[in-house]
């Protein structure tokens, strides 16, 4: 009797791909990161320019994507796409990089994330278990994190039904909770003159910090401080907005990939790009942009020094009350809950490419019965939890974050590579605009890391350290391979 063979099944349609681009890059960030900002530029007119920024970079940079996806619709992505640009080695360095800190890390932070947004409902999630001086403990905060990881790995294992009938059916939902949080906020807030105080002088830019003593120290910024602060802070907002290129890693599995990948990346970023620029409208127009750390309201704390940085708490707490803060915590649960649902169905897939190339575990290659890489997703999940456990995925992410938008530029520019040494291969879909947007992506990006190799130097320089320690390990695997 001869053995199934197991492949990867092409079952999921153009709604399934744009609820993973979408899915995936709604996290726990919107309800957080613009408070950060708003300390940084200190300007309701310069936070939107950079949410509208981050938004175009965002598009821009899937709609080239698109143009890889149609001529490689295979698993794995973007590591196949510079392995064809640039060879192994490049690649190598993207999906060790992946899977140390950027797939993995953002999987454990955002599990994290639903953790302590259910502790609002469960405080003695807040309990320690284990304590070691001041520098560490872990709460079980931590084990509901692992809890989830394992169980969202444990449903993807059974087969990509189960993880896309639940991926569709907490991005919905969590699509459905945003715009309503948006149409309300703004009903509420348009009866007031926040927005319009927001608005007023709305290009004075100006950083302020918080110092140890409780005081706040407030310096103008104008010319080339402003663009660089701007250049540095705007990695909060991108970062609310990536894993969106995490479609292109299940490729195999995508229906019709040639059409679908490339729409699901444009209407996925639109849609998430739309969502965020309007969520911090409805900000503006609930909060005001300035505040006091030692307020005695969510309008004296404004969003610039909201409660631990939860402005989307503090927006909800002015429309519905203090039960506004239960609600928002309820809508982080969802939308966290629901992120990671795609960033564990996809991340397996990478590792799985990466297995059959001979650089990742060999186990991670197999398909099981279900015809899915359940090893490379359990890889994954092991990880992940250890992550969780030690505390440090936060910091790792912080570090990653150069790499990843070097890697980022690197796989754009691989079209510029591919046009010119592979001009006759197919490509049912070119890169919109087509040298210029491609090329302004870069030139932006690029811009971006100068600002935070001078504004963020020991983060983005650890970010280059973790992708020079893949170098070694790569050359272990070749060896292990001969």
């Amino acid at each position: 009797m001869s053995e199934t063979k197991h492949e990867l099944k092409r079952s999921l349609g153009l709604i399934d791909a744009t609820s993973i681009v979408a899915g995936s890059m709604i996290g726990s960030g919107i309800f957080i990161v613009t408070s950060q900002m708003a300390r940084d530029v200190g300007s309701a007119g310069w936070l939107i320019v950079l949410w509208l920024i981050t938004g175009l970079l965002t598009m821009s940079a899937a709609l080239s994507y698109g143009e890889l996806a149609g001529m490689m619709p295979t698993a794995g992505g973007q590591f196949v796409y510079i392995q064809r640009a640039y060879g192994k080695l490049a690649s190598f360095l993207y999906g060790w990089t992946v899977f140390t800190v950027i797939q993995t890390g953002v999987i454990a932070a955002v599990a994290v994330a639903f953790a302590n947004y259910t502790a609002v409902f469960f405080p003695a999630l807040e309990n320690k278990i284990l304590e070691f001086g001041e520098s560490y403990s872990f709460t079980n905060k931590q084990v509901l994190a692992m809890v989830s990881i394992l169980l969202l790995t444990y449903i993807n294992s059974k087969g990509v039904k189960s993880g896309k009938t639940l991926q569709l059916i907490f991005t919905f939902a969590k699509l459905f909770a945003l715009f309503a949080l948006i149409f309300f906020g703004l009903y509420v807030g348009l009866q007031s003159d926040v927005l319009a105080d927001n608005f007023t002088n709305m290009w004075q830019a100006s950083k302020t910090v918080l110092n140890s003593d409780g005081s706040i120290s407030v310096t103008q910024l104008t010319g080339v401080a402003l663009l660089g602060v701007m250049g540095a802070t705007i990695i909060n907002s991108l970062f609310s907005s990536d894993a969106w290129n995490n479609v292109t890693f299940i490729a195999g599995e995508i229906k019709e990939p040639k059409k679908n990948i490339p729409r699901s990346l444009f209407l996925g970023t639109t849609i998430v790009t739309i969502i965020y620029i309007l969520a911090n409208i409805a900000y503006l127009a609930l909060l005001p942009m300035s505040g006091t750390p030692d307020g005695s309201s969510v309008a004296e704390n404004g969003i610039m020094f909201a409660a631990q940085d939860r402005v989307g708490a503090a927006a909800a707490n002015v429309m519905l009350g203090n039960i506004g803060v239960f609600v928002m915590a309820a809508l982080i649960m969802v939308s966290t809950f629901g992120c990671n649902t795609g960033l564990v169905l996809a991340g397996g897939r990478i590792f799985y490419a990466m297995a059959k190339d001979g650089l990742f575990f060999k186990k991670a290659a197999e398909l099981n019965q279900h015809d899915v890489p359940e090893k490379a997703l359990w890889f994954q999940c092991v990880w992940a939890c250890v992550l969780c456990i030690s505390g440090k995925y936060g910091d790792l992410l912080t570090y990653a974050t150069f790499a990843s938008l070097l890697f980022y530029m690197l796989t754009i520019y691989g079209i510029f590579i591919l046009r010119k040494k592979e001009p006759n291969a197919e490509r049912p879909y070119k890169a919109f605009g087509y040298p210029f947007i491609p090329a302004l992506y870069i030139f932006m990006t690029a811009l971006i890391c100068i600002a935070l190799l001078i504004y963020d130097t020991v983060n983005t320089g650890l970010g280059l350290v973790i992708v020079a320690l893949g170098i070694p390990v790569y050359y272990l695997f070749i060896d292990k391979r001969k």
